[in-house]
């Protein structure tokens, strides 16, 4: 059976439920599967649990979800380019549990390879460490964190074949890779579909379940810096 679907909305729409914990690849901008969110906000489930790096900007990215009023809790490990994530926080309507961006990549990893829980040194002894078990290792004190399984899981990659194996591009191959391990469900949204070279995949396709063809080619800049121009 054919992993591929022919249109974003109907892939997301065929899974999406209210309630749904999901993690979405990307950080900030870069390599975010515009097109799966974008059908996931048209689907209209609420009371969702993202897994993001971040949560894009304002009108952009998972920022869409926010100004839809969908999401009720976020795991991220930073927040600052969003306005009405900050408002939403602030004001009580949004659960927010901050994550260290390495344990946060640890947790989808651990959660992909079946590992339930792990110890790290990273947030003992502060409010990240607050309520969660400890143990010394070697005289280090460290704090349980468990891995995380999603219930959905949506990526963005460069380049796939009909078997769902998949490759990213430069910078997009930063969450991407994790949170694609860690969904009970994963679709992938790609540029382009062809063969792959084994030693070029960087995903297996044994963990995407659909994958659909990129419905935009529009790359979002979340901050733009250049030199200034020198005369010659």
């Amino acid at each position: 059976m054919s992993k591929l679907v022919d249109s974003a909305a109907r892939a997301v729409a065929a899974v999406a439920r209210d309630g749904m914990t999901i993690a979405v690849g990307g950080f900030g901008l870069s390599g975010i599967p515009t097109s799966l969110i974008t059908a996931l906000r048209d689907t209209g489930v609420t009371g969702l649990t993202i897994v993001s790096n971040n949560m894009g900007v304002d009108g952009k990215g998972l920022g869409l979800l926010l100004e839809n009023r969908q999401v009720s809790k976020v795991l991220a490990s930073y927040v600052g380019e969003n306005k009405l994530f900050a408002e939403q926080y602030l004001t009580g309507q949004l659960d927010v549990e901050f994550v260290p961006q390495g344990t946060l990549a640890e947790r989808l990893r651990a959660g992909g390879a079946g590992i339930p829980a792990f110890f790290t040194p990273t947030g003992a002894g502060t409010t990240v460490g607050a309520g969660k078990p400890e143990e010394h290792f070697d005289g280090v004190r460290t704090i349980l964190e468990r891995g995380i399984v999603a219930d959905l899981a949506l990526v963005r990659a460069h380049r796939a074949d009909l078997d769902g194996n998949l490759r990213y591009r430069l910078a997009a191959r930063n969450f991407n890779p994790l949170v694609a391990t860690a969904g009970r469900i994963t679709i992938a949204e790609t540029e382009t579909i062809g063969a792959l070279d084994p030693d070029d995949v960087h995903t297996s396709g044994i963990y995407v379940q659909h994958l659909v063809r990129t419905e935009t080619t529009e790359k979002h800049i979340e901050q733009r810096t250049v030199r200034p121009r020198v005369d010659a």
